[in-house]
């Protein structure tokens, strides 16, 4: 991306490209669909090549080509060639995009033919090589975050059954609770079997081959293949040892044009900081939509010597497991209160579209904003369809800083098979609105209800699927007639399936002269996720 900016900004510059590996510009985010023949053709993923690169722009491509240090002052690369011969280049502006290297936990650094990482073409074909070779039944991935997930899918697609290890209590960590559970519920649907919670300790080889896995709880878990991806790391080795800084969650430190402590050196994608919107910190953010940007800006800035600069990254993600998305953008609730962020949440289920056109689809949206300043600060989204719209809305309101009530006023485009006339979006805004008014407020859904007058206004038929123990029955048609059976004068919770009709219950309730009163956020579809009964 820097070096097509840095062409289109200067018709007569000289620019070199040199990479350590045998290909430039691969669609990494491709790999798992072609390991599952999802994406067929392997050609597919190659985005440009050498070739394409000096026909199309002049810019020469010199693959094997490892860079070993930088001497900034005598402004010049040193390196070797895949055939071990030893280069120096001289540069009038260096830019530096080594990326991110996968985690291998040390009890996976064996000499075993079916122990993998994915993140380049040659890791990808080693484990289309090996598949071929050796038929496999069961195979483990470790790792629950966006890359784990996608492989676990594939795998699921080449008809093999599949474990999943995560050594935290849930799947993909960016989002909250009670929605990566939806995540955990589908790919349970399809067989994958989950081990959450438990840490990987060491693999059993038996003839160059791991056969099981050992845990740190002393389960062992047969297996023919294990695929590990616990995360990156930012390559900045080279980096540091020229002298350059390194941020405090280990990426290099750069300006808003990318540049390093030295005018002449940049630095982008995953080996480097990004400024984190709502956060308002620099953060490692190692996702390939910032990195684009981030090549656009630093070509410019050093072709010409001038560029926009670098926008705040929301961190916006999203992933498909199965027949589910689930995206992000923004804080979610544990950075929140890691951070001490006061928030609140709302939480919304509808269908995707207009429910009565065919193919509506259940989707789940939650949003975090600040009481004081009524600013979003962080929403996700799950469902089977419109996932990335509303993420994608979400982010945008974030970039612009913008507020619950800047949500509840968007005017998104509207037709019955491409969404409702109040938006999935709108309802969160308002449920929000109404939770800042005490109108009524929302207690969270994993609440202790214990001490409160509890009134499920679900149907009997709901009740038997869902029970809620201690909770006074009244059906939400039966209300108006029935409210006086209730006391007034006791804290009151209002439940039921999603949380809409309890807040028409809490709003009667509280024209009947309840005074303190609260909505179940989420009711009982999503309290039911969260562990509490």
């Amino acid at each position: 991306s820097a070096a097509a900016r840095a062409r289109r900004c200067d018709a007569n510059a000289e620019i070199t490209i040199l990479e350590k590996g045998p290909a430039v510009s691969f669609a990494n985010c491709g790999l798992p669909y072609h390991l599952g023949g999802e994406i067929e053709e392997r050609e597919k993923l190659l985005v440009a090549t050498p070739e394409l690169f000096w026909a199309r722009f002049r810019i020469r491509v010199r693959t094997g080509h490892e860079v070993t240090s930088i001497a900034p002052q005598a402004k010049t690369v040193t390196g070797r060639t895949a055939d071990g011969e030893e280069f120096k280049l001289p540069y009038d502006k260096l830019m530096l995009s080594l990326g991110s290297e996968p985690l291998m936990p040390d009890f996976a650094k064996v000499d075993a033919e079916n122990v993998h990482q994915l993140w380049t073409l040659d890791d990808m074909d080693s484990i289309l090589s090996y598949l071929k070779k050796r038929p496999c039944k069961k195979a483990t991935v470790i790792g629950g975050g966006f890359v784990g997930l996608e492989v676990v899918e594939q795998l699921h697609r080449l008809g093999i059954n599949v474990t999943l290890l995560e050594r935290n209590p849930q799947v993909l960590k960016p989002v909250d609770r009670e929605l990566a559970r939806m995540i955990e519920n589908a790919m349970l649907a399809e067989g994958v079997k989950l081990h959450l919670g438990v840490s990987a300790e060491s693999l059993l080889i038996n003839n160059s081959r791991a056969t099981a896995i050992k845990l740190a709880s002393g389960e062992s878990l047969a297996t023919d293949l294990v695929i590990v991806g616990i995360g990156v790391r930012a390559r900045t080795q080279i980096a540091e040892a020229a002298g350059f800084e390194v941020g405090p969650t280990g990426g290099l430190v750069v300006n808003e044009h990318f540049q390093t402590s030295d005018p002449n050196i940049y630095a982008v994608g995953d080996m480097v900081e990004y400024h984190r919107g709502v956060l308002d910190k620099k953060q490692r953010i190692p996702l390939a939509g910032p990195a684009n940007r981030a090549g656009r800006i630093a070509g410019q800035h050093a072709a010409t010597g001038a560029a926009p600069p670098a926008a705040k990254v929301q961190g916006t993600s999203i992933v498909r497991v199965f027949d589910l998305g689930a995206g992000v953008t923004g804080l979610n609730e544990q950075t929140l209160k890691q951070n001490e962020i006061p928030f609140r949440s709302a939480t919304v289920q509808a269908a995707h579209h207009a429910s009565y056109f065919p193919g509506a689809k259940p989707l789940t949206v939650k949003i975090h904003y600040c009481p004081n300043t009524r600013k979003l600060l962080g929403g996700q989204a799950v469902g089977k369809a419109g996932v990335d719209k509303r993420v994608d809305v979400l982010a945008t309101l974030l970039h612009f800083g913008g507020t619950i009530d800047d949500l509840a006023g968007i005017d998104l485009a509207y037709a019955p098979p491409f969404g409702s006339a109040k938006d999935i979006l709108h309802m969160a805004a308002f449920v929000a609105q109404n939770d800042l008014a005490n109108a009524p407020k929302l207690t969270p859904p994993d609440a202790e209800l214990a001490d409160l007058q509890v009134v499920d206004v679900r149907t009997a038929a709901e009740l038997e699927k869902l029970p809620l123990p201690g909770a006074i029955h009244i059906p939400i048609d039966e209300l108006s007639e029935r409210f006086d059976q209730l006391d007034a004068s006791l804290p009151t919770v209002t439940v039921c399936h999603s949380g809409k009709r309890a807040h028409v219950a809490a709003c009667w309730l509280s024209g009947k002269g309840f005074e303190n009163i609260v909505n179940l956020n989420g009711g009982m579809s999503i309290r039911s996720l969260t562990g509490e009964p």
